[in-house]
């Protein structure tokens, strides 16, 4: 179980890692934030993909909790 984890906690940090940052620290100092963007292709893909990764290293963290614990 630890390596399912590991392995979980590896590919979410990649999959973060790749996405592209929009609010950067140009538009806290006035910089151009109107431009409304919206996810498309492989970016909303990869955003779905960090949050499935995150459920499912939730999910592997209680399921090693319970069974520690019995």
């Amino acid at each position: 179980m630890p390596w399912v984890q590991i392995g979980l906690a590896v590919a979410i940090t990649g999959a973060i890692l790749l996405q592209k940052n929009e609010a950067g620290l140009g538009s806290v100092f006035g910089g151009d934030s109107s431009a409304i963007h919206t996810k498309r292709g492989v970016e909303k893909g990869l955003f779905v993909t960090t949050i499935v990764l995150a459920a499912l290293f939730i999910i592997t963290s209680i399921l090693a909790l319970i069974i520690r614990n019995f």
